[in-house]
């Protein structure tokens, strides 16, 4: 269920606090199953988080849990006890109580233990579970309290009834879908004159069997004359008064509209403004009683079939009708929901949505991405009063106790002695448990303790940030906020991050019908649990869906790959037999050292405000890119001479020193998102180092990683200009080999180069000469203003700047020019036949749309070749 983040503030300061919350999703009856993907992105996003504030200093908690899920765990328990030809009836609530908690003993650890596999760093010995003891004391008194307030009372009302699972369900807890029906039209007789009819659309029409009135609207000219007629109810033979209310819709069906308060909300409430009595046809499994007459017994669905076949023979229907609607259904058996009139247990919401409305509108609660709060919003001004009570018996049994003498009804937390009415000692409990979420609404405060005024509750409530996903909007975010008002008087957390789904590559929900699931395990088995990790982050993008296909993940792994062979090629050249004490100064660092620590300080303060912001993916991918393309691609083949081959020891001991400095940095900024590769690596780093007595921080006898210092950014290592410069170098070493590759020469072979800027041009660049003949492989190299380019010479243009590589010597211009040529006639007729195609009006038709897509991007590839064949022959003459 809900792991807990928390984070105490930095040096005991009260100001700051961090907490992060997430729903697994994954309770009992799922156990023994893996986890979804939501599950692994809802973790790693606060496992990212969480280690990221305790890097930070703070005192975090992450107090991890699951919930008992009522519905489903009972579901799961008694299909496996109905392999076994055993009924829960037949057990008892006692024994079968007992078969549940065995379930979840066998299964419990399962989905734990999965996560500990993903890195999810919890405090696994606080580990929760909404029935221990101590939670099951504070559902309890929330519901005593609330009780006594008048905001918990029972009454009959229409609520959402699962015949399959045989209890009541919140609004929330049921999931519609669009059917395809039909929209009968019935004939009702007019009581005084059988031979007339008034038409009625319904689309359940078993369900007329309770119907008790038919309505019109009042200013339906239609119906003006019939209201307060009667009719007689077909088949049934019951008198039926026409009433008028102003519900009902004039242009659906007919304009008239059967009245069934027992089973339909809107009936049930027309029913009360009118005075009408309900009849409920149907018991408890969806099968008719005997107010359905013959066709008591039947199922609701077998029911209809029967009774419309009986209309058509009487020849009360009119007309029958497609008709698409919306369909409610079970969030967990998913069979079709029946609305029905029962006797329940209600908390009154509106007192408690307009507390956490106003803690909105006071932005005590803020979304990331902000426009999750308006739906969050809608929903609790449209709050509807909370059905509680569930009719099974796995779940908290509410603290309710009805007296057999006077009927009277005692809550309190433990077992009363005696009626609090008459006195009498015939007391028996009431036999409903509580919604599952009614728990989960606690977990913020409960887990740590209350109602006893506990240490942890005192220390780490309020919290600061829930992370969850959008579908539990509803079920959970706003039903903790409300609680945590009411009880605490401080909303739980102030910012609330949604994430998004995690679909296929096509844009569909993982599913087992449709076979399109990657299983995270087996995932994380063949690429690893970073590789795993990382390449989800990198797709995440601020609360959007994502679509996820399995070589996503080649991504993460081979980046985590080349952070390894980083690793193996800086340790090796950080060893020496006997370490020399050399005294380094800032004066002694190279062009090269300035830049990769000026992009390391940037890189800190981008990614440490990335997560500030809850922008995970470009946190991620800021480290990314230095990492593989500062680091690795540049730096580290920078300063190779310098290890391999050094004007001096101090000149090598300044390229150790800055590369197992900034390689150590880079280890605590990927740690939140790679936690196991770079805390293996920073250990091998932190040993080597010491061994080698090369200082690189402070801090660096930190036991591990987890509990190092985040990277702070430092002034001192700021160099905008020597950044902007790199990027003019990189550009024209990469023109260079640009050249080298268009011409085919060997990338040992030596190039003379000249290198030609404009006046404007603000950079001093003569200075890294070395740097450029060094990467590029140049022998000789020239730079200067307005240069002229040299004869037979290949050129790039870089903006402001021209690279010019004379070829003479280095290529045959003729055989060359012949092979280019020959080269551009197959490209060009290749384009002939691919547009042959695109024109083809048949082709474009017909074939699938992927097709002709390939088609039009070979196109578009051929046109880009044959434009850089064209400038090498230009440059050839």
């Amino acid at each position: 269920m809900v792991p807990f983040l928390g984070a105490r503030g930095k040096f005991s300061q009260r100001a700051r606090l961090i907490k992060e919350a997430l729903y697994y999703r994954y309770p009992s009856p799922q156990y023994n199953r893996r986890p979804s993907y939501g599950t692994c992105l809802n973790n790693i996003l606060q496992d990212i988080l969480i280690r990221w504030r305790r890097m930070q200093g703070y005192n975090t908690l992450w107090m991890p849990g699951t919930d008992h899920a009522g519905i489903a765990t009972q579901n799961v328990v008694e299909r496996e006890l109905g392999t076994k030809r055993i009924k829960r009836e037949q057990l008892g609530r006692e024994r079968f109580v007992e078969e549940v908690w065995k379930w979840k003993k066998k299964y419990g650890s399962t989905i734990i233990q999965q996560l500990k596999k993903l890195g999810s760093s919890c405090d696994w010995e606080r580990e929760r579970f909404t029935m221990d003891d101590g939670l099951s004391a504070a559902v309890k008194e929330t519901f005593v309290r609330l009780f006594q307030r008048g905001l918990i009372y029972k009454g009959t009302y229409i609520i959402n009834w699962c015949p399959r699972c045989r209890t009541a369900l919140a609004d929330d807890e049921v999931e519609h879908e669009e059917h395809d029906g039909h929209l009968w039209h019935i004939k009702y007789p007019f009581r005084d004159a059988p031979h007339l009819f008034m038409i009625v659309a319904t689309t359940r029409p078993e369900t007329m069997l309770g119907d008790v009135a038919v309505a019109v609207n009042p200013r339906d000219d239609r119906y003006k004359d019939m209201i307060g007629e009667s009719l007689t109810l077909p088949v049934v033979g019951r008198e039926l008064p026409i009433i008028a209310d102003e519900f009902v819709d004039p242009s659906f069906g007919t304009g008239a509209v059967k009245v069934t308060p027992a089973h339909d909300p809107n009936d049930f409430e027309m029913g009360k403004r009118h005075n009408l009595t309900p009849l409920v046809i149907m018991q408890e499994n969806g099968a008719m009683n005997e107010l359905a007459g013959d066709y008591e017994g039947m199922d609701r669905f077998e029911c209809r079939d029967a009774l419309v076949e009986e209309l058509k023979l009487k020849k009360f229907i009119e007309m029958v009708t497609p008709h698409k609607h919306s369909v409610g259904h079970c969030y967990r058996c998913h069979c079709v929901i029946e609305p029905y009139l029962s006797e329940q247990w209600f908390i009154r919401m509106r007192p408690l949505a307009d507390a956490a409305i106003k803690a909105s509108q006071k932005k005590s609660v803020t979304f990331f991405p902000e426009r999750w709060e308006k739906i969050y919003l809608s929903w609790l001004e449209n709050v509807r009063d909370w059905c509680i009570s569930r009719q099974i018996w796995w779940g908290h049994r509410i603290p309710a106790w009805h007296c057999q003498d006077c009927g009277e009804i005692t809550v309190a937390v433990e077992a009363p002695a005696e009626c609090i009415k008459c006195s009498g000692s015939t007391l028996k409990q009431d036999e409903d448990v509580l919604d599952t979420w009614f728990s989960s609404a606690l977990w913020p405060f409960s887990t740590l303790g209350w109602p006893a005024e506990t240490p942890e509750l005192q220390y780490y409530y309020p919290t600061s940030t829930l992370i969850t996903d959008r579908g539990i909007i509803y079920f959970w975010v706003a039903r903790m906020v409300m609680m945590g008002l009411e009880f605490m008087n401080h909303v739980p957390f102030s910012n609330v991050y949604i994430h998004g789904t995690i679909l296929d590559e096509q844009g569909r929900k993982m599913s087992k019908s449709l076979g399109n699931g990657i299983d995270p395990l087996v995932m994380i088995d063949q690429y690893g649990a970073d590789a795993l990790r990382f390449s989800i982050i990198v797709l995440t993008t601020e609360g959007q869906d994502i679509k996820l296909a399995e070589s996503r993940f080649e991504m993460g792994r081979n980046f985590t790959n080349k952070l390894w062979n980083a690793a193996r090629f800086i340790l090796m050249n950080l060893g020496e037999e006997h370490p020399q004490e050399i005294t380094i100064e800032s004066a002694d660092y190279h062009f090269e050292d300035t830049w990769v620590l000026s992009r390391l300080n940037s890189t800190i303060k981008a990614c440490t405000l990335y997560l500030e912001q809850f922008k995970f993916n470009d946190a991620a991918m800021k480290v990314y890119d230095f990492t593989w393309h500062s680091f690795c691609d540049w730096y580290l083949e920078i300063v190779k001479t310098r290890l391999y081959e050094p004007v001096s020891q101090k000149d090598k001991k300044v390229a150790q020193i800055v590369l197992a400095k900034v390689f150590h940095q880079i280890l605590h900024l990927l740690h939140p998102f790679v936690p196991f590769i770079t805390e293996e690596l920073w250990q091998h780093l932190q040993s080597t180092v010491v061994k080698n007595r090369i200082d690189i921080h402070k801090n660096m006898h930190s036991k591990c990683l987890m509990s190092s210092f985040w990277p702070r950014a430092d002034k001192r290592y700021e160099d905008q200009s020597a950044e902007e410069i790199m990027i003019i170098l990189q550009d024209i070493i990469r023109s260079i080999r640009n050249i080298r590759s268009k011409m085919n020469i060997r990338d040992k072979q030596k190039l003379d180069a000249v290198i030609s800027l404009s006046e404007d041009v603000g950079y001093e660049l003569s200075g890294h000469s070395e740097l450029l003949k060094r990467m590029a492989s140049i022998e000789h190299l020239q730079i200067g203003v307005n240069l002229t380019k040299p004869a037979n010479a290949a050129c790039e243009v870089l903006g402001k700047i021209q690279a010019f590589v004379p070829l003479a010597g280095i290529i045959d211009p003729g055989a060359e020019k012949e092979r280019q040529t020959k080269h551009l006639k197959q490209l060009e007729d290749y384009l002939i036949v691919v547009r042959g195609k695109l024109e083809n009006k048949n082709f474009t038709a017909r074939a699938p749309a992927h097709v002709v897509a390939l088609e039009q991007n070979r196109e578009k590839e051929l046109l880009e070749q044959i434009t850089k064949v064209k400038l090498i022959l230009n440059d050839l003459g």
